[in-house]
């Protein structure tokens, strides 16, 4: 389940920091926790400190959602809305199943999560999960400088991975 809580580390703290106005050090610690659940009482979230997709949602966060099983919560009821199966706002095995179809369908690598890449394809997150939520969701090598030596332009070429790679634990 790809949620961030304290004690965890990596680009999605860093991102979750920052929209939260704590320093991005990318540490998941007492400061961000506190700010975390600041926000959460005064929108109305559950008031437990874990960021997970409702809290990004409503922080204007989509770059960070990422359903797979064990997630709840609205998001993936409308996901589950979405790909027509039970809505129960709980992803199991079914949404899995549900989520893999809809990913060979749309030409999509079929892991069965439903990260931003997914999540621009379905209607229901359309001005939601936009263009450069999905890019934003990625990290990796970036763009080549002009004159670069072919080791720098084949680094540039690999492909981009999910920020969820990154994270950490920064606690023994």
């Amino acid at each position: 389940m790809a949620i961030l809580k304290r004690g965890l580390a990596g680009e999605p703290v860093k991102i979750l920091q920052a929209k939260l106005g704590v320093v991005a050090d990318g540490q998941f610690g007492p400061a961000t926790e506190e700010a975390l659940k600041a926000y959460q009482k005064a929108h109305g979230l559950s008031v437990d400190g874990i960021a997970g997709p409702d809290t990004f949602l409503a922080l204007e966060l989509p770059e960070l959602i990422l359903l797979t099983v064990g997630s709840k919560g609205d998001a993936v009821k409308k996901l589950q809305e979405a790909l027509n199966i039970a809505a129960d706002g709980k992803f199991g095995e079914g949404t899995a199943k549900a989520v893999r179809a809809f990913q060979e369908q749309n030409g999509l690598d079929a892991d069965g999560m439903a990260g931003p890449v997914t999540l621009a394809k379905i209607p229901a997150f359309a001005g939601v999960v936009t263009v450069e939520a999905v890019t934003k969701s990625q990290s990796g090598p970036e763009t080549v400088a002009p004159g670069a030596t072919p080791a720098a332009a084949e680094i540039a070429a690999a492909p981009k991975k999910s920020i969820w790679q990154t994270i950490t634990s920064f606690f023994s």
